[in-house]
């Protein structure tokens, strides 16, 4: 590398680069099969202001200069990075939809990121771009739509996501909006368990985080049909426009499925948009056993489904899907010559870039290609059966103790629940709420067992999701024991 500083020479080192794989290769490995066998802690909790020195520390002495050369660098940068952060791999992570994904596509989306595949258009991706065009196409058949006639993309994530789709929502029902703003008075419906990243889209798409309606939840907290034909009607009588109805299939706190059938009616007698975020739950739709759990998913207009939940893959990996395939570009209505060659237009369709919040984007859909070419779809199926069928009976688990309450009947992987002593039964419910923050808190920082929380109708719970193919039964057994004393220690039952 003729020209090149020592520095700039080593770090484009194929040499060096071997090297220091391999030590990422053997590091990789045994952490991997310590933390599989359940032999560490789940969280490697520190005090975060620490860890953020700790982090600055390493920036101070190029470690490639030191008597270990690159190699001899990278073994101490990665030995840090295993030991101080969260092993979702162990059979104790039970925590957020954020799943212990296969070591196997992560070695795809490495390789991805070494070569730097990135997209925009074709020529810069050629590969990456057929793989997300296979990928959108099974995806939509699996939706139930004929690919032909139904289009999509991957994104950086169910937020993004969720954004893009609405994004094509509101500029299919004011065709101007692009150009001239938003009307006064928009709106959009929603799930009252809505994620987030819906309200924050309102924001972003000039409506207003407080223009989102969200819909009362039916007895198994499921937007109550109804309620949203009611609202629906009172919208359209005070002459407010409605970009989209916003359902849920696996909504965050609960992992509800809204029965999507009846949204679909309601959205079809009102001519309104449906988006449903199924980036949880959409993974169902490979089991054979749980898919009827989405049936009218079909009639949807949009649907967003995260891969890197209940599919396995690493984050981030999100389909952005569209059942009729002429909505494809009225998400942006813009030019952009410098990328895109008007002596091919046939490339429109293939280059993504006119499609997408990102210009350069990374190749997300390595992962989820190689693991389906690996194993088969059967492989997907296997994991969602799995995981639903374990959240089951950690429900029965809940229900046979008398100290503990499941709060739900699970339809996805997600269960809440809480842990009250018969002392604690006497408290009032601040008093319970602030129980269950307390020995989750403790629980997650001995490194036990990884947990969430969540909060229903003013409740604290515990919240778990079972994502993680290792997790057994007797892990969840575990769990409770290890939440007993957690309690015990806390407040000293």
């Amino acid at each position: 590398m003729d020209g090149c500083t020592d520095a700039v020479a080593r770090a484009w080192s194929a040499e060096e680069f071997g090297a220091a794989a391999g030590e990422w290769q053997r590091l990789l490995t045994e952490h991997l099969r310590e933390v599989m066998a359940g032999r560490t802690k789940v969280l490697n909790w520190s005090d975060p202001q620490q860890s953020a020195q700790a982090a600055a520390a390493w920036l101070e002495h190029p470690l490639a200069a030191g008597p270990d050369g690159v190699a001899g660098g990278m073994r101490q940068l990665l030995q840090q990075m295993l030991s101080a952060g969260q092993n979702l791999h162990h059979p104790h992570y039970i925590g957020h939809q954020v799943p212990a994904s296969s070591p196997l596509a992560g070695l795809l989306d490495g390789a991805a990121a070494i070569t730097n595949q990135v997209m925009a258009v074709y020529e810069m991706g050629p590969w990456a771009t057929a793989v997300e065009q296979a990928l959108v196409s099974r995806l939509c058949g699996l939706t139930g739509w004929d690919p032909s006639t139904s289009s999509g993309i991957l994104t950086h994530g169910g937020s993004l996501a969720n954004l893009t789709a609405l994004l094509t929502a509101r500029n299919v029902a004011l065709p101007q909006s692009w150009r001239d703003g938003v009307p006064a008075g928009t709106t959009m419906v929603a799930n009252a368990d809505v994620h987030y990243c819906i309200t924050r889209a309102a924001g972003i798409l000039g409506l207003g985080a407080a223009a989102v309606q969200k819909v009362p939840l039916d007895a198994r907290r499921r937007m109550d049909v109804q309620r949203l034909d009611d609202v629906l009607i009172g919208l359209r009588r005070g002459n407010r426009p409605v970009i989209a109805v916003s359902a849920c299939a696996g909504a965050t706190p609960t992992g509800a499925i809204d029965d999507l059938s009846a949204v679909a009616d309601v959205c079809r007698r009102h001519e309104v948009w449906m988006h449903v975020d199924a980036a949880h739950g959409g993974s169902l739709l490979f089991s054979r056993r749980y898919r009827d759990r989405l049936k009218g998913i079909a009639a949807a207009d949009s649907v967003v489904w995260d891969a890197h939940k209940m599919l396995f893959v690493p984050a981030l990996c999100t389909a952005v899907l569209y059942r009729r395939r002429e909505v494809r570009f009225e998400t942006f209505q813009q030019d952009a010559p410098y990328l895109f060659d008007p002596s091919a237009p046939g490339m429109a369709d293939i280059d993504v870039g006119m499609r997408t919040v990102e210009c350069t984007k990374r190749a997300t859909g390595f992962g989820l290609w190689g693991l389906w070419a690996l194993f088969g779809a059967e492989l997907f199926e296997q994991l969602v059966d799995r995981m639903l069928q374990l959240t089951m009976r950690f429900r029965e688990l809940l229900n046979s103790e008398a100290d503990f309450e499941a709060l739900h009947e699970p339809e996805c992987n997600i269960l809440a629940f809480r842990h009250l002593p018969a002392e604690v039964r006497l408290l009032s419910l601040a008093e319970q709420n602030r129980f269950q923050r307390e020995l989750r808190t403790q629980l997650i920082r001995e490194g036990s067992f990884y947990i969430v929380q969540t909060t229903l109708d003013g409740m604290a719970a515990l919240r778990a999701t079972v994502i993680n193919p290792l997790t057994t039964e007797q892990d969840l057994r575990d769990l409770l024991t290890a939440v007993r004393q957690c309690g015990q220690r806390v407040w000293n039952l």
